[in-house]
């Protein structure tokens, strides 16, 4: 039996924590394999961070994080692995990484960001000022395996150095979202995008097609769910924050789901978690079409990518005008999550990649 530490930056509210680790816990259980879990943040952290100013308050929240993470710590040798998703500490250099990993820890990084570029935090200049891509990279150099969210976020790892890096795209779980209804336009349509705060600005990339979509069509329901405050001239958008139970219940009541991202490498390490989250839900998704979008989506099939605002024009309308169009899409998007991203699939692939390492470093 193969023990792992999975070590998470955020708690299962934090979507890269949840699709990357929380979510396989119980088939790791299946597969035999005994696994613990301990979040940089906890719960009322991950919210904290989410809002504006408090710099006081998340230093001190930051240092209790600290001293949670290097308490679970003490005990390494008690796991086979420690996995770690994303780094030990969200700042300084990997200094207990490197110290574990000389000690015959073994250290698998798991990352579906483009972590290696520095971008600013919208709420905490203080988090921005101890962000290093050059951390990332070193980290690379320090594991035993890295593990990407997609083919261009693995290139980079190797290109940085890493002594192994393996892609595991992101599962689904379509047990936890039902089916959409069968799509119709005897009520109206709704017109949705889910997300986090600090990614809801990319609405403005399309912000001319909403807004005359709006205008065109006065019976559709625009909604942001996790978008906090955000406003859009001429176009209504509902805000709602959210929540798991939330985003089911979005999911619902969305048709059309966007996904605009702008055009720069940051963009080519996104995992589409928000596009296939819309296509397990049986919501069209509508996306720019960059990086692993490509892998996810087939175009006209499963949803529709677009490269300039024309394509977004003509792909919402027709999406708008035509239900029968969004049903046969939605239900190819729904069978290809199905097929594609099952959570017991992905799970078997990860068991064997933990042997897989642990073999290897025990036989070098």
């Amino acid at each position: 039996m193969i023990r792992v530490l999975f070590l998470t930056r955020y708690p299962i509210e934090g979507a890269s924590s949840r699709y990357r680790v929380f979510q396989y816990l119980e088939h790791f259980k299946e597969l035999g394999v005994k696994s613990d879990v301990q979040s940089f943040m906890d719960t009322p952290m991950y919210h904290l961070s989410l809002q504006p100013g408090q710099t006081i308050v998340k230093i001190f929240a930051t240092l209790k994080a600290i001293g949670r993470r290097l308490w679970v710590l003490r005990r390494w040798r008690s796991y086979d692995v420690l996995y770690m998703q994303r780094e030990l500490l969200p700042f300084g250099p990997p200094l207990i990484e490197s110290w574990l990993q000389k000690r015959g820890a073994i250290l698998i990084f798991d990352y579906d960001d483009a972590l290696f570029i520095k971008k600013a935090s919208r709420y905490n200049k203080l988090a921005t000022a101890f962000r290093s891509g050059d951390k990332i990279r070193d980290i690379f150099r320090l594991v035993h395996c890295v593990v990407a969210g997609n083919k261009w976020l693995r290139d980079a790892a190797i290109d940085a150095g890493a002594a192994k890096a393996v892609t595991v795209e992101v599962a689904e779980n379509t047990v936890r979202i039902p089916m959409h209804s069968t799509h119709s336009n005897d009520t109206p349509i709704t017109i949705g995008w889910l997300g986090s705060p600090s990614t809801v600005k990319y609405l403005r990339l399309i912000e001319p097609v909403l807004q005359a979509l709006a205008q065109r069509y006065p019976n559709i329901r625009w909604e942001i769910v996790g978008g906090n405050d955000f406003k859009m001239e001429g176009v209504s958008w509902t805000l709602r924050d959210w929540t798991l139970a939330g985003e089911l219940e979005a999911l619902a009541r969305f048709d059309i789901g966007l996904m605009p991202l702008p055009s720069e490498d940051w963009a080519n390490g996104k995992s589409g978690g928000k596009a296939r989250t819309y296509m397990a839900a049986g919501v069209v998704p509508i996306v720019s079409a960059i990086g692993y979008n490509h892998e996810l989506i087939r175009h006209a099939e499963t949803g529709f990518l677009c490269e300039t605002l024309t394509d977004w024009e003509k792909y919402l309308v027709n999406a708008i005008e035509d239900a029968d169009l969004r049903q046969r899409l939605a239900v190819a998007a729904r069978i290809e999550v199905e097929q594609r991203f099952d959570p017991r699939v992905i799970t078997t692939r990860m068991v064997r990649l933990l042997e897989e390492v642990v073999s290897d470093v025990k036989n070098t």
